[in-house]
C-alpha cells in the first residue's frame, strides 16, 4: 500500500462503489418491473433467520474473541438489506407520486439502499448502534412485505396491516436479549404490534400501494369500448370544456393477478377535492394495466383552474394521479 497509495482508497471506498453501481444498474433494467415474491420472501427468511442468529450468539462469541465471524454475519445482513431494498425498489418508484406525500416513503427505501451500500457510512451510522440496526431491520422488512403480500392477492390496506405486525414480531430475538424472557419479548412485540396497526391506519397515504401504479393516464372527450377518444394535452381551454359536455379521465391500473382492490376518481380544483367517483374495483393480471374511468360534466360557472384526478384505493392510498390545467 506504501508502493501504490490508491489501494486503501480502493479498499475503503471499492467494493462500496461497485455495489452502488449494481444497484443502480439494477434500477435502470427493472425500473417499472414486479419482483418475484419467492425471491423476496427468500431474502426475508435468510435475513431474519441470520439477525435472530446472532442476536443470541454475538455475546458469547465477543465473549470468545470471535470477531472474524461477528464481522462476517454483520457484512452478510448488511448486503442483505441492501439487496432486499433494491429488489423492492422499482416497484416503488413506479407506484410513488413524486407530488405527493407518499414520495417519502420512495427516498426512504432510496436512502436507506445507498446508506447499506456505503460501507463506511453504515460502519459509521448503523454498527455502533443497535437499536438503529433493528429499525432498519423493521423498515426492510416492512418495505419488502408490503410488496411482497398483494403478490399473493392480499388487498394493499391489509398489507400493510400485516407487514406491520410480521416485522413487530420479527424483533422478538432482540427483545428477548435486553429483556431474558422469551415469553416477555413475545409480549413485547404483540405491543409493539398493535402499536403499529393504529399508527399505521392515518399514515397509509404515506406509503405507496407497491405493486399497483398507474400504467397509463389520459385526458379525454369520451371513451368507447374503453379506450379514450380525441385525447386532450394540457392546458384546456374553458370553451372546449363546456362544447364537450365535461372531460373524462381514462386511467388503466396495473395491478398483479389475482388482486381485486375497489378504487375512485376523485377530481380536484386548486388542491381541493370536488367530485369523488367509485369505480369497478380493479382486477389483476393484464400487462396493460385495468382500464377504467370517469366523466365530469359540470365544472362550475368558473372552470378555469389547476384540476387533478387522483387515483385512490378504497382505503385512501393515491395510485397515480392526472394533472391538468383549464384556462379561460
Amino acid at each position: 500500500m506504501r508502493r501504490s497509495p490508491w489501494l486503501p482508497w480502493i479498499k475503503k471506498w471499492g467494493v462500496s462503489l461497485a455495489s452502488l453501481g449494481s444497484g443502480l444498474l439494477t434500477l435502470f433494467v427493472f425500473r417499472r418491473g414486479l419482483p418475484n415474491v419467492a425471491w423476496i420472501v427468500g431474502y426475508l427468511l435468510l435475513l431474519w433467520l441470520l439477525f435472530a442468529v446472532f442476536t443470541q450468539l454475538r455475546a458469547p462469541l465477543e465473549a470468545r474473541g470471535r470477531r472474524l465471524v461477528l464481522e462476517a454475519a454483520d457484512y452478510t445482513i448488511q448486503t442483505l438489506y441492501h439487496n432486499l431494498l433494491l429488489f423492492v425498489l422499482p416497484s416503488y418508484y413506479a407506484s410513488a407520486t413524486l407530488t405527493s406525500v407518499n414520495v417519502w416513503f420512495l427516498l426512504a427505501a432510496a436512502g436507506g439502499a445507498l446508506l447499506t451500500a456505503i460501507d463506511p457510512w453504515y460502519r459509521a451510522l448503523i454498527h455502533p448502534r443497535r437499536w438503529l440496526d433493528q429499525a432498519l431491520l423493521a423498515f426492510s422488512m416492512f418495505a419488502a412485505l408490503n410488496v411482497a403480500l398483494p403478490l399473493v392477492g392480499v388487498r394493499p390496506f391489509w398489507a400493510i396491516e400485516g407487514s406491520a405486525v410480521l416485522c413487530a414480531l420479527a424483533l422478538v430475538p432482540a427483545l428477548r436479549r435486553s429483556g431474558g424472557s422469551w415469553i416477555g419479548a413475545w409480549l413485547r412485540a404483540g405491543i409493539f404490534a398493535g402499536v403499529a396497526m393504529l399508527l399505521l391506519v392515518p399514515l397509509r397515504a404515506w406509503i405507496p400501494p407497491a405493486p399497483l401504479h398507474l400504467a397509463r393516464a389520459a385526458l379525454a372527450r369520451d371513451v368507447s369500448g374503453l379506450e379514450p377518444l380525441d385525447p386532450l394535452k394540457s392546458p384546456v381551454s374553458a370553451g372546449d370544456v363546456r362544447a364537450s359536455g365535461g372531460l373524462v379521465a381514462h386511467t388503466a391500473i396495473y395491478a398483479p393477478a389475482g388482486l381485486r382492490e375497489p378504487i375512485a376518481h376523485v377530481w380536484k380544483k386548486e388542491g381541493r377535492a370536488v367530485t369523488t367517483v367509485p369505480l369497478t374495483p380493479v382486477r389483476g393480471g393484464r400487462a396493460e394495466g385495468f382500464r377504467t374511468y370517469s366523466r365530469k360534466a359540470d365544472f362550475g360557472p368558473s372552470p378555469a383552474g389547476r384540476w387533478e384526478v387522483d387515483v385512490v384505493t378504497a382505503h385512501g392510498q393515491l395510485i397515480g394521479r392526472l394533472s391538468f390545467v383549464v384556462t379561460n
